[in-house]
C-alpha cells in the first residue's frame, strides 16, 4: 500500500485489500472512496468485500467508479457528495491513485 497525501484532508493510494483496512483505520483515516470499477483486473477485490470490512471498522465508504470513459460529471457530483458528507481525513483509491487524484481535483474545482 502506497499512500500519498494530497493535503491534510485527502490522500490517495493504489488498490487496497481487506487486510489493509485495519492499518488504514490505525493511520487515522475516517472515510474511503473507491474509484475502481469492479472487475477491472483479475484478482482485484470486489468493492463489497472492502466495504464490508471498512463498515465493520466504523469507516465511511463510497463507490465512485471512474472507468474507461474517464471522469464523468456524475462521478464528480458523487465525489463532491462524499467530500461534503464524510469526515476527513479521506483515502481515495484506484489502480494507481491517478484517478483518485484527478476526480478529487475536479470535485474541489466544482466545490469552489
Amino acid at each position: 500500500m502506497d499512500i500519498r497525501q494530497i493535503n491534510e484532508h485527502y490522500s490517495v493510494s493504489g488498490q487496497i485489500t481487506v487486510e489493509d483496512l485495519d492499518v488504514i483505520k490505525s493511520m487515522g483515516f475516517k472515510s474511503i472512496v473507491c474509484h475502481r470499477p469492479d472487475g477491472e483486473d483479475m484478482g482485484q477485490p470486489d468493492f463489497s468485500e472492502i466495504a464490508a470490512r471498512a463498515e465493520a471498522l466504523g469507516l465511511k465508504i463510497k463507490h465512485v467508479p471512474v472507468g474507461p470513459m474517464g471522469v464523468t460529471a456524475e462521478a464528480v457530483s458523487d465525489m463532491v457528495d462524499a467530500l461534503e458528507d464524510f469526515d476527513a481525513p479521506m483515502l481515495g483509491y484506484c489502480r494507481s491513485g491517478a484517478r483518485s487524484t484527478a476526480i478529487y481535483q475536479h470535485a474541489e474545482r466544482q466545490r469552489g
